[in-house]
């Protein structure tokens, strides 16, 4: 029996390991797809994303390539990066098609609104990015070069620098999702995350300052983006926290306390009468054969 549950318990491993196997190539194959796709447009692709430099940038400003190679290998990195981006929805499906037998009932009535939701986030925080931070952000350090400097960027650095952006305000738009699955799983409560609003607000300044390039301005306006994002899970988890957590925390129930009366005065009318007691007759001892 032991030999036979080990046996299966193996097929059953590497049933899983195929299985994700299979979500792993299907979601490959969506990037490649999308990739090949987007080949031809790569230049234009490059294009639009230095709209926001190019547009701010000085008359004896331009960008510069470094190398020959970078003509070539940077709006391909850019295909690249813009198809894993547009595949993210269906590689989130994958992922959930993986995990979705183990889940229950409920949980699988929540995955769906919860991979929407942190879909849309970080395509928004995406869009936050380039339309609000990189003309602002471009426009002072253009602008801010001192005189007789031309201000060049290599074609390079500059897609590393835009595409650490993106990631970077992708992944902070994901805060409120985080909040929610962690009040739904109980893992915390409303109120501790309320409690402890002052180090989140030290963690995303600290988190801002690692996961963005060394510029002040991008690290400041990513977390107070952050620290809003924080307040609107937090918004958002006091409304969908589950009914038990809530009706103990809103309407406890006092464990109740035996009553105990208090001691009874004792007065001379209240007192108890004792009843008489009554003499017992001594017996008479029976009367012997001698007494006449």
């Amino acid at each position: 029996m032991a030999a036979k549950a080990s046996e299966g318990a193996e097929a059953s491993f590497i049933e899983h390991l195929l299985e994700l196997r299979t979500r792993i190539l299907r979601s490959a194959i969506a990037v490649l797809v999308l990739f090949v796709g987007l080949f031809p447009f790569r230049n234009t692709l490059y294009r639009l994303l230095a709209r926001p430099l190019t547009a701010v940038l000085p008359q004896n400003g331009a960008m510069i390539a470094t190398n020959l190679p970078a003509t070539f290998i940077a709006p391909l990195k850019l295909a690249l990066a813009t198809a894993v981006a547009v595949a993210i929805p269906y590689i989130l499906y994958q992922a959930w098609a993986f995990v979705a037998p183990g889940l229950y009932q409920r949980e699988r009535r929540l995955v769906t609104p919860l991979l929407v939701s942190s879909t849309l986030l970080f395509y928004l925080g995406m869009a936050f990015a380039y339309f609000l931070i990189f003309p602002l952000a471009f426009g002072f350090f253009a602008h801010a070069a001192p005189t007789g400097v031309r201000v060049m960027t290599d074609i390079n650095h500059y897609l590393s620098f835009v595409l650490t952006l993106f990631f970077a305000f992708g992944l902070a738009f994901e805060v409120p999702v985080a909040i929610v699955l962690l009040v739904l799983m109980g893992v915390l409560r409303p109120e501790t995350l309320s409690g402890k609003r002052r180090y989140v607000i030290l963690g995303a300044f600290v988190l801002a300052a690692i996961i963005t390039p060394p510029d002040a301005f991008s690290q400041t306006v990513l977390a107070l983006a952050m620290w809003a994002l924080f307040e609107a899970g937090l918004f958002v988890a006091y409304r969908i926290r589950p009914h038990s957590s809530s009706a103990e925390l809103t309407d406890p129930t006092p464990t109740p306390t035996p009553v105990i009366p208090p001691p009874r005065e004792i007065t001379p009318e209240s007192r108890p009468r004792r009843r008489p007691r009554r003499r017992r007759r001594a017996r008479r001892p029976p009367p012997s054969g001698d007494e006449p």
